[in-house]
């Protein structure tokens, strides 16, 4: 049996009460549990003020059978942060606005040696995870996206090349990585625009890509609440497409979201785990026993 948990963004008091609330076992620096097993949906860095003794506690549960860990855009960024192409370049630029974002982290991992070995870790990620019951990812779910990823990647992980690839925009991995790891977006009307919750203007919005765009609006597809958004119908364009997570598809897990208030579902196989544990919100979990059919009374927080 599965406890998933969201977005951790270095708050390892938020996780140990967590892990505590769900039963796991410490002993000594470790958890453990007799019978279930977590599985992390990425994001362990950045904004919080604890990102070692998260990563301590995350690493120790995937190296002691534990946990399963994903790769999240946080940890990717992170990665792309820190890696240089051939021609002397990092992958992800070191604009004041990026380096901002990474703030936290950089300042806890002062020492070389241990930041590289965290971005090495980093490497070893899977960026998606599925058995026959269901599916956990961070940012989104896409069948079409999954099926060439599984054919690109090494053990559904990135290797050197591969990183290199997934930052170019020119080529197939970008698109692939990119949507797996943030979610899919969609374009604002000409002339439409919001704030983004870190105060950039923004005319792209994250969209659920488990509604279909067809029947959708502007403010209905969207993941977040923007009170701009209007209720004009969605432009259905090539590059969306219709395709969208099907109301009988396996039950998926994500974070990335930012979402507010108590947990609750989109739908009985759609559950975000990502309750804005680092703007004062909540640490989330979902107890999962192979159900197909998802329940609000499994979510667990802190």
């Amino acid at each position: 049996m599965y406890d998933i948990i969201g977005d951790i963004h270095g708050h390892a008091d938020k996780l140990k009460a967590i892990l505590k609330k769900l039963e796991y076992e410490k002993r000594g620096t470790e958890y453990f549990h007799s019978e279930r097993k977590i599985i992390f949906l990425g994001d362990y860095i950045d904004r919080g003020p604890l990102f070692l003794e998260t990563l301590q506690i995350v690493r120790q549960m995937v190296e002691n059978g534990s946990a399963i860990s994903l790769l999240g855009n946080h940890e990717y960024n992170a990665i792309c942060y820190h890696t240089q192409n051939e021609n002397g370049e990092y992958l992800r630029e070191r604009s004041e606005k990026n380096k901002l974002q990474h703030s936290q982290t950089l300042n806890q991992l002062s020492d070389k040696s241990e930041l590289e070995q965290t971005i090495n870790w980093f490497k070893t990620l899977p960026l998606f995870y599925e058995n026959e019951n269901f599916r956990a990812v961070h940012g989104c779910w896409d069948d079409n996206h999954v099926d060439k990823m599984k054919n690109a990647l090494v053990n559904k992980k990135l290797t050197e090349d591969l990183i290199i690839h997934s930052a170019d925009k020119k080529h197939e991995l970008y698109t692939l990585v990119d949507e797996t790891l943030k979610g899919k977006e969609m374009d604002l009307p000409p002339n439409e625009s919001f704030m983004d919750k870190d105060d950039n203007p923004r005319t792209r919005i994250r969209i659920k890509w488990w509604e279909n765009p067809a029947t959708s609006t502007y403010k209905s597809i969207s993941v977040e609440p923007h009170s701009v958004l209007k209720e004009d119908p969605v432009i259905v364009n090539t590059e969306l497409g219709s395709k969208y997570y099907q109301a009988n598809d396996k039950p998926v897990f994500f974070g990335h979201y930012w979402l507010k208030g108590n947990p609750m579902l989109y739908r009985e196989n759609i559950c975000c785990c990502d309750y804005s544990v680092a703007k004062n919100g909540k640490l989330v979990a979902y107890r999962y026993d192979d159900e197909k059919i998802l329940s609000n009374s499994k979510f667990v927080f802190v």
